[in-house]
């Protein structure tokens, strides 16, 4: 597999030059059971790495979609809204500080084990605060197209 390294934080991030698409076990015929063995981390608009799960496109899900979320140490996603549809959020590994709100002006730093919920439309840009360890996060949406509704906010 080919890596491309990225200067992030002053260390040097390894992420795919290209990912592969996902193996999809099952019919995506609405009777089926699947699963979707992401083999390598793709980038969402957000431009922070991703293993895509469950959405409407791998596995015909009419109004959900799962993923793992990884914030590189010391990274952070562009500031961002998901149009219309709520975020659920559980923190796997990792100390995340998540600035929002109209100008980013309030913020919540939350920690593994912490359960966190975005409404629709709330801006928000969460930020890695360890500079040695990943931040590592499963994220669930009300929207079978997962990146479809990000919409990123002007950077000032």
């Amino acid at each position: 597999m080919r890596r491309l390294l990225y200067p992030l934080a002053g260390l040097l991030v390894a992420l795919p030059a290209c990912a592969a698409e996902p193996e999809i076990i099952g019919e995506r015929n609405g009777k089926d059971v699947v699963t979707i063995r992401a083999p390598e981390a793709a980038t969402s608009k957000q431009t922070l790495p991703i293993f895509p799960g469950v959405s409407g496109r791998s596995a015909g899900a009419k109004g959900l979609s799962l993923l793992k979320v990884v914030i590189p140490p010391g990274g952070s996603a562009a500031a961002h809204i998901h149009k219309g549809y709520e975020t659920a959020i559980y923190l796997i590994q990792g100390t995340v500080e998540t600035r929002y709100g109209d100008r980013l002006e309030k913020r919540v730093v939350n920690v593994a084990g912490d359960f966190v919920f975005i409404p629709p439309d709330v801006p928000h840009q969460p930020t890695n605060l360890s500079k040695t360890e990943p931040a590592i996060a499963i994220v669930a949406r009300n929207d079978p197209d997962e990146q479809e509704h990000v919409v990123l906010l002007p950077k000032d």
